[in-house]
């Protein structure tokens, strides 16, 4: 055999060895005249979504009266338990841009409004003059999406948003943002006096 069609085969079989560690997801090294497949890493992966887990809810509130609302702003999450503990969800969510914006702790469910109608506060136009005053409730560009729950804070909501990109990020003036299919389906289980807590 001539030493190039050696290297020809050499390679054929590096490439072959390297397509094969490529499709078990293995990495592949060549050596010279060789082709050794290394063993794959066995380090726990760690995910970028490791703190969107479940929780319990005895952790945070005292009883289920009226059903409980977790907004976890850490793992940017939302989770809803029903009085009867037969409903349990959790969705992801968006979060407040900065800590100044953010607020924590407990409250309730004020309010309920579908469609609701978005009127930015005197702090967001003087942060943003270009935005408008109001924005009517059904427009596809309310930044308060189909649904809202009026929290015991004034301009503090859980709400849908128009804007899916939103979700999972810091990217809110200090609302709690949830895409409009998981506000509405919130919506229908949440009543006025569902507590809340924002942690």
């Amino acid at each position: 055999m001539t030493d190039q069609s050696k290297r020809a085969l050499n390679r054929r079989l590096f490439l072959g060895a390297a397509g094969a560690a490529l499709a078990a997801g293995l990495p592949a090294r060549a050596q010279e005249n060789s082709t050794e497949i290394i063993a794959p890493v066995t380090s726990p992966v760690r995910n970028n979504v490791s703190s969107f887990r479940m929780v319990d809810w005895q952790e945070h509130f005292k009883t289920l009266k009226n059903g409980a609302i977790l907004a976890d702003l850490t793992s940017r999450a939302v989770h809803y338990w029903s009085e009867d503990q037969s409903i349990y969800r959790l969705y992801p969510s968006s979060v407040p841009l900065t800590e100044d914006l953010t607020r924590r702790g407990y409250t309730e469910v004020v309010q309920k409004v579908v469609n609701p109608t978005w009127r930015p506060t005197a702090s967001m136009l003087e942060r943003h003059p270009e935005w408008p005053p109001v924005v009517e409730g059904g427009s596809p560009d309310n930044p308060l999406g189909t649904r809202a729950l009026y929290l015991g804070w004034p301009a503090y909501r859980i709400h849908g948003t128009h804007d899916t990109r939103k979700i999972g990020r810091r990217s809110s003036s200090g609302c709690v943002g949830l895409y409009n299919e998981h506000i509405e389906e919130l919506f229908g289980f949440a009543k006025v006096g569902t507590q809340v807590l924002l942690i």
